[in-house]
């Protein structure tokens, strides 16, 4: 296992979102925040670091490797229900995308002020 894999039965304080692309790699993800915009409910998912999880964010300086203070992207998905009731994650339209990207900026510049 490289030190970025997941393991299935490392506990963490959070679900951890698993996405699956095409050629069926997959990718683990959290969630950092639920965005609503009207009835419906987005979340903003970043990458699921492994050693992220075990920093203490008192190793931050110019030697530091463990990755965890570094911008990464994030990536929106609604959050739908399936037909036995469990959420699942789907791609928003360009629309909702636009609608959600603006939603979480104005939440962003709220919590800064």
């Amino acid at each position: 296992m490289t030190e970025n894999e997941y393991d299935e039965s490392m506990e963490f304080d959070e679900p951890v979102v698993v996405m699956t692309d095409e050629e069926g790699n997959e990718y683990y993800y959290r969630e950092d925040m639920i965005v609503p915009v009207g009835d419906k409910r987005f979340a903003i998912l970043v990458p699921f670091d492994v050693d992220e999880e075990e920093c203490d964010g008192s190793c931050h300086d110019e030697s530091c490797d463990c990755g965890c203070g570094e911008e990464t992207d994030v990536f929106i998905a609604r959050i739908d229900v399936d037909e036995d009731g469990e959420e699942i994650y789907v791609d928003p339209t360009d629309e909702e995308f636009e609608e959600v990207r603006k939603a979480y900026e104005e939440l962003i510049e709220d919590e800064e002020e």
